[in-house]
C-alpha cells in the first residue's frame, strides 16, 4: 500500500498505439511510453513515469548485438501489452530462428517478462543485452525536450540488480530494476549468455520498484507473482461496464464510438484514497493523467447519461481544493474552482508553481452549473446540502473576484509570470485573436463564460426556490435575466451577424468567428430569434469542415488549420455546440455536426482524438492528425455520451418527478435503444425506431413528450410548471413494448 501518496489510479487507463508506432499503456498516475518493439529510447520522449516523473528513461533489448525486428504488439488490457519480435538472422539465412516475446505490465511500476524461444532446427547462441538509465526528468521536461543532460544521480549496480538515486530538495528518487536470473551488472547494462538447444525457451523477469520523496511505492506487478496479477484492475474496469447504460443502434460507428467511450471514460477515473467511493476523472493520457477543474466538470457533465456518480465525485473533490485566500502566485482566490493538480513526486509541475494551481476562469461557474444539473439527475439532498455552501462561495467570487470591474461580466488576467495567458478553455498564448489576428488584452470577458455564469445563476435560483428562499431565488433569477439581456446587447455583433468571442480590456468587442458561441447555445444565454442565425454560422463553410466545427473560421486573418485552438476542430466543443443546437430545435443543424464526428470516429476505431487539424473534408478524404493530441482524452471520450443525450433530447427533472423527451435522429440511424438510463433511482429504456417511442421502466417519472424549453425554467417558474403539468397530463409516457433493457 502507498497511503503516503495523495492520489491513486483505481482503474487503468486505455492504451494508447498511435499512427507514428508509439504504444501507451497507462495505469492511474503510472504511464509508459515506447516503441513497437518494446524499446524506450534514450532520445525519444519514451519512458515509464510514475506520478509525473520519469522512471525509466532507456530501456532497450538487444538479441545477439542486434535490436529486435517487430513483428506485432497485442493490447491485451489497458495496462499490460504483449510485444513479440525477432533476431537478426544469421549470416546466410533469409528468416531468424529466435522469437521473442516481451510480455509488459504497469501499475506504480513495471514488470517484464522476456520468453525467448529457439524455433530453428541447430543450437542457437543468445547473448541478452538489457540497456537501462533513469533521469529522473518532470513529465513536462520530457514532453517540451528541456532535459537537463548534466544531471547528478548515483548509478550503481549490485548482484542481481541496477540501482538509481537522486537526493534532491524534496528528498530521495530511487529506481531499483531488480533481475530473476543471474546476469553480469554494470552501470546502465545487465547481460545474460546461453546456448538455445533447438525449440528450448529461456527467461527472464525484471521488476523495477521507485521510491520518490522517500516513500517507497509498491509495484502493482511482481515478478513472483503471476499473470493474475491483473485481476484486480480489470475486475474494477468490469464493474464499471456493467453499470454504463446499454446501446444498441443500426448505425456501426455510433456502437463502436459510445463502446470506447465507455472503455475509455472508466479508464479515466481516478480515486483519492481518503475517500475510494469518489471517482474524479483525469484529463487525458499520457500527459494530463492529473486533474484539471474544467475537464473534469465538462466531463462530469456530458457522461450524466452514463453514470451521474462521475459528477458526484468531481464536485466533493473539487470542493475539498476550492480557494481559501488570495495567492498571486497560484492565483487562489477565496470561492475559485483548481484549475491545475498535481501529485506527491510531481510538486512544482502546476503552472503556478505549486501543487495546485487556479488560473481559469470557467472552472468556477462550472462547478455551480454541474451541480444544479445533477440534481436534474437525482433529487440528492444530503449532497445537495453538503455541497451548496461551496456553490455559495463559488457564486461570490464570481460576482467579486470574477467580475474584476463590476460591470456584470466575469473577465479574466493572469495574476502570475508563470500562469496562463488565456484562461478559458482555448488556453493557449494566442488563442483570443480579433478578426484582423490583433491579440486581444485583458482584463478578458469571453462569450461563453458569460453563459455558464448564467447558467449557474439559473441552477442556484432552481436550489432557492425548493427551498421556499424567496429572496435568494429572486437575486438569482433577476441576476440571470440581467446578464441575458447585457449578454445579448453587448456581444451581439449586428454587422457581423454572431457573437463577439469576447471583450477585451476596453470592453471593445473581439470580433472574431469562433466556435465559443455553441456553448452559449448550449447554456441557454442566447435570444431565440438569433439562435437561427448562430446556427448557420456554426454550419457555414468558414467555420463546418465537413468532419466538425472549427475553433476559428477560415475567413479569420489568424486562421490556422494546424494550430491548437486557431482553427482545428475539437470532439468536446463539437458535441457542446451540438447539444446547445438541438436545445434550441435546430435538430438539422446537430445532426450534421454528430454524423461529421461520426465520420471520425469510423476512422479512429471509434476512439476520438483530443483534437485534429481544420482541413476540408472536401479536400482531404481523412481527417488530419494534431502531432501532441491526448488520446484517450476525457472530454473528447465523453463527447458520444453527449451525441446520445441531444439524438434523445432527454432532460430530467428529478425532483419534480418529469423527464422531457422529444428523439429526432438522422436519416443514417433508424434505429436506437438506450437502456438503464439512471434518472432518481429508476432506469429508463428509451427505443425510437423509424420514427416510433417507447418509454420502458419510468416507474413513478412522468415523461414529457415535448423538448425542454428552450428558455430555462427558473425564470418564469410559475408559468413553465404549469405548461410541464399540462403537457404531462395530454401525453403520459407510454410503459409497453418488447425493446430489450438494461438491468441491474
Amino acid at each position: 500500500m502507498i497511503e503516503a501518496d495523495p492520489w491513486e489510479g483505481r482503474t487503468p487507463v486505455a492504451t494508447v498505439p498511435d499512427a507514428g508506432g508509439r504504444v501507451t499503456l497507462v495505469e492511474g498516475q503510472t504511464f509508459c511510453l515506447s516503441g513497437r518493439a518494446g524499446d524506450m529510447a534514450a532520445d525519444d520522449p519514451d519512458g515509464l513515469f510514475v506520478l509525473d516523473t520519469r522512471v525509466l528513461s532507456r530501456w532497450e533489448l538487444r538479441v545477439n548485438g542486434h535490436r529486435l525486428e517487430p513483428l506485432t504488439v497485442s493490447v491485451v488490457s489497458p495496462f499490460a501489452a504483449t510485444f513479440v519480435g525477432r533476431s537478426h538472422p544469421t549470416r546466410g539465412h533469409a528468416d531468424a530462428d529466435v522469437v521473442v516475446f516481451r510480455y509488459r505490465h504497469i501499475g506504480r511500476g513495471m514488470r517484464e517478462r522476456l520468453v525467448i524461444t529457439n524455433h530453428g532446427l541447430e543450437p542457437a547462441p543468445l547473448l541478452v543485452e538489457l540497456f537501462c538509465d533513469v533521469d529522473f526528468a518532470d513529465l513536462f521536461e520530457v514532453k517540451e525536450g528541456r532535459l537537463h543532460r548534466g544531471r547528478l544521480r548515483d548509478h550503481t549496480p549490485e548482484p542481481g540488480a541496477l540501482r538509481y538515486s537522486d537526493r534532491g530538495e524534496r528528498g530521495t528518487k530511487e529506481v531499483r530494476v531488480a533481475l530473476s536470473h543471474e546476469a553480469v551488472v554494470e552501470p546502465g547494462l545487465a547481460t545474460s549468455s546461453t546456448r538455445l538447444a533447438p525449440g528450448a525457451t529461456w527467461e527472464l523477469c525484471a521488476e523495477v520498484s521507485v521510491t520518490l520523496g522517500g516513500t517507497p511505492i509498491t509495484p502493482r506487478f511482481t515478478c513472483g507473482g503471476g499473470d493474475d496479477q491483473d485481476a484486480v484492475p480489470s475486475q474494477r474496469l468490469a464493474s464499471w461496464r456493467a453499470r454504463l447504460p446499454e446501446v444498441v443502434t443500426d448505425q456501426p460507428a455510433l456502437s463502436t464510438a459510445v463502446a470506447r467511450c465507455g472503455e475509455d471514460l472508466g479508464a479515466l477515473r481516478i480515486f483519492d484514497p481518503d475517500h475510494p467511493d469518489l471517482p474524479i476523472l483525469a484529463a487525458g493520457a499520457p500527459w494530463f493523467m492529473t486533474v484539471f477543474g474544467r475537464d473534469s466538470l465538462l466531463t462530469a457533465w456530458m457522461t450524466l447519461i452514463a453514470d451521474p456518480s462521475l459528477a458526484r465525485g468531481v464536485l466533493e473533490t473539487l470542493a475539498r481544493f476550492q480557494g481559501d485566500k488570495v495567492d498571486l502566485q497560484t492565483e487562489e482566490e477565496p470561492g475559485k474552482i483548481l484549475h491545475e493538480m498535481r501529485f506527491a513526486g510531481a510538486t512544482g509541475l502546476a503552472l503556478g508553481g505549486g501543487d495546485v494551481y487556479y488560473g481559469s476562469v470557467d472552472a468556477t461557474p462550472l462547478f455551480v452549473m454541474l451541480l444544479g444539473e445533477l440534481r436534474r439527475w437525482d433529487p440528492g439532498d444530503e449532497l445537495v446540502a453538503s455541497l451548496l455552501p461551496h456553490a455559495d462561495r463559488a457564486l461570490e467570487w464570481i460576482e467579486t473576484y470574477g467580475d474584476r470591474d463590476g460591470d456584470g461580466f466575469v473577465e479574466y488576467e493572469r495574476q502570475s509570470e508563470r500562469g496562463l495567458v488565456n484562461q478559458g478553455w482555448k488556453d493557449s498564448w494566442d488563442a483570443i485573436r480579433f478578426a484582423g489576428g490583433e491579440l486581444a488584452t485583458g482584463p478578458i470577458a469571453l462569450c461563453e463564460v458569460q453563459g455558464y455564469v448564467y447558467a449557474a445563476y439559473v441552477a442556484r435560483a432552481h436550489f432557492a426556490r425548493e427551498a421556499g428562499d424567496a429572496a435568494t431565488y429572486e437575486h438569482y433569477a433577476h441576476k440571470a435575466r440581467e446578464l441575458r439581456r447585457r449578454f445579448n446587447e453587448d456581444f451581439w455583433l449586428e454587422e457581423q451577424g454572431w457573437y463577439a468571442l469576447g471583450l477585451d480590456g476596453d470592453k471593445r468587442p473581439i470580433d472574431a468567428l469562433a466556435s465559443n458561441m455553441g456553448h452559449c447555445l448550449w447554456t441557454g444565454i442566447i435570444d431565440p430569434e438569433r439562435a437561427g442565425l448562430v446556427a448557420d454560422r456554426l454550419l457555414s463553410p468558414e467555420l463546418f469542415s465537413g468532419w466538425g466545427i472549427r475553433t476559428l473560421a477560415t475567413s479569420m486573418a489568424a486562421y490556422n488549420p494546424v494550430s491548437y485552438h486557431n482553427g482545428s476542430v475539437w470532439p468536446h466543443d463539437n458535441a457542446l455546440c451540438a447539444a446547445g443546437l438541438a436545445r434550441y430545435g435546430y435538430t438539422g443543424h446537430a445532426h450534421r455536426v454528430i454524423e461529421g464526428q461520426l465520420a471520425v470516429a469510423e476512422t479512429t476505431g471509434g476512439r476520438l482524438p483530443e483534437l485534429f487539424a481544420g482541413f476540408d473534408r472536401a479536400h482531404l478524404g481523412v481527417p488530419a492528425a494534431y502531432p501532441t493530441s491526448c488520446s484517450p482524452q476525457a472530454w473528447a471520450a465523453a463527447a458520444p455520451m453527449l451525441w446520445l443525450r441531444a439524438l434523445l433530447r432527454l432532460d430530467p427533472w428529478a425532483p419534480h418527478g418529469q423527464v422531457w423527451l422529444h428523439p429526432e435522429l438522422p436519416p443514417s440511424i433508424r434505429r436506437l435503444h438506450v437502456g438503464g438510463i439512471k434518472v432518481a433511482g429508476q432506469h429508463l429504456c428509451v427505443t425510437v425506431e423509424d420514427g416510433r417511442v417507447e418509454v420502458r421502466d419510468a416507474g413513478e417519472l412522468s415523461v414529457v413528450h415535448q423538448p425542454r424549453p428552450p428558455l430555462t425554467a427558473a425564470l418564469e417558474p410559475e408559468d413553465v410548471l404549469t405548461r410541464e403539468a399540462a403537457s404531462s397530463d395530454a401525453d403520459p409516457s407510454s410503459a409497453g413494448g418488447e425493446a430489450p433493457c438494461a438491468s441491474e
